[in-house]
């Protein structure tokens, strides 16, 4: 017999006439004896039922489908929807109406944990910028009201009180030209200024601009022998400075006295060089890995905010690296080191 479930509404009409009309004309005709009046009876009982299922079916049955077709858009029917619904809609299967009512249930389940996942990452953000000011304020306004209170008499400790409160006072500036510098990349309205530049001649710039603070810890920058050759790049070279010194920076924070901070440069194509940054210091714990290019997240707080930063660095990096349509990632073992890479576009022709 013949199978029903993939029929569409008019399939199905047409199917359910057949099977009413073929014995209604039969017996028609043998009653009367006569084959023509059989197969006339034939035709016009197909045609009564084909039609009485069909208005049946549209009006009944795919009128609601088409609500739940506008409820699955969420829009009011364009032109072009209008004739989907009139004419593609019928054509499709029970089946195939469900398939794309299931499709559209997943897809919303998706969109709603990604908004679950976004709330929970929204919670923690404000709960870290929250920390993040609260600390060099209250810093700020302990050091003001103990100088109020006398300590502003004696030199030394006027001193001492107002160097830290520039310090937390500086702090709170970094802090807020770093959010402004992501909101800036995320919003798009940070405009890139392409050139072609060797990349080798900026990192070397960048070890030597942060020469002071890697000697503090006798840390040897370097780039890997066999990557000396140079390589150039399509990029704004005044972001990739900005990538570059983070990752510096980050390198020698957690990098070993007496250590190493080594950059690698490859071409892995026509098109593309990979840039990467390595240390051989304290590393990041696997679990982490997934999160450090998030605003504020810290592996090990206590010990990052020793450190100093505001804890964007690396949110910054990854946004700038998108801008250029690139990708970031990171490597990390435990007491082994760090590795951060990210891709650029090679010399163009301009």
């Amino acid at each position: 017999m013949l199978s029903t479930k993939n029929l569409s509404p008019r399939q199905l009409a047409a199917y359910t006439a057949g099977i009413l009309s073929i014995p209604i004309a039969i017996g028609i005709a043998v009653l009367t004896m006569n084959w023509k009046i059989g197969v006339v009876s034939l035709g016009v009982v197909f045609a009564g039922s084909y039609s009485l299922i069909i208005i049946t079916l549209e009006r009944f049955i795919y009128r609601k489908i088409k609500l739940i077709y506008k409820l699955i858009y969420q829009t009011k029917a364009t032109k072009k929807e209008e004739v989907y619904f009139k004419y593609i809609l019928p054509q499709k299967s029970i089946d195939e109406v469900r398939e794309d009512v299931e499709e559209w249930g997943e897809r919303r389940n998706r969109e709603i944990e990604s908004l679950r996942q976004n709330e929970a990452f929204r919670k923690e953000f404000l709960q870290n910028l929250s920390h993040e000011f609260k600390t060099p304020i209250f810093a700020i306004q302990s050091f003001v009201e103990t100088l109020l209170d006398g300590a502003a008499d004696d030199e030394k400790v006027r001193t001492k009180f107002l160097q830290n409160t520039s310090k937390n006072v500086d702090r709170l500036v970094n802090l807020v030209n770093d959010l402004d510098e992501i909101s800036r990349l995320e919003s798009g309205a940070q405009l890139l200024y392409k050139q072609n530049f060797i990349i080798q001649d900026l990192i070397r710039e960048t070890y030597d601009s942060l020469s002071i603070k890697t000697q503090a810890k006798q840390i040897k920058t370097s780039i890997k022998k066999g990557c000396e050759a140079p390589v150039t790049v399509f990029a704004d070279k005044e972001k990739i400075k900005q990538v570059l010194t983070n990752l510096v920076e980050n390198a020698c924070k957690y990098g070993k006295n007496g250590g190493t901070i080594v950059a690698s440069v490859y071409k892995t194509d026509d098109s593309h060089v990979l840039i990467e940054i390595g240390d051989d210091g304290i590393g990041i714990e696997e679990e982490h890995l997934h999160r450090i290019f998030e605003r504020f997240y810290r592996t090990d707080t206590a010990r990052s905010r020793d450190k100093g930063g505001t804890g964007l660095g690396l949110a910054i990096c990854k946004h700038i690296i998108e801008a250029h349509g690139q990708s970031i990632h990171v490597r990390s073992t435990p007491d082994v080191g760090t590795t951060i890479g990210f891709t650029l576009e090679a010399k163009r022709e301009v």
